[in-house]
């Protein structure tokens, strides 16, 4: 009987937390998910290349 509640007090507590998170508009998400993409791009590109520079320093060594 106590389990049952303790999960009924923290379902409680959890919508209770809910109802005060602040959601992004559509305007901000689409900035971040932009600025997200650019990034890993950029990142992919930057390991790519060190990957390639690594694997021909490692095939002229052996």
């Amino acid at each position: 009987m106590n389990f049952i509640k303790n999960a009924i007090q923290f379902f409680r507590e959890a919508y209770y937390e809910l109802t005060k998170v602040t959601w992004l508009g559509k305007k901000e998400v689409v900035g971040t998910t932009f600025i997200v993409v650019i990034f890993v791009i950029i990142m992919s590109l930057y390991v790519s290349a060190v990957d390639m520079i690594l694997g021909r320093i490692i095939g002229i060594i052996l």
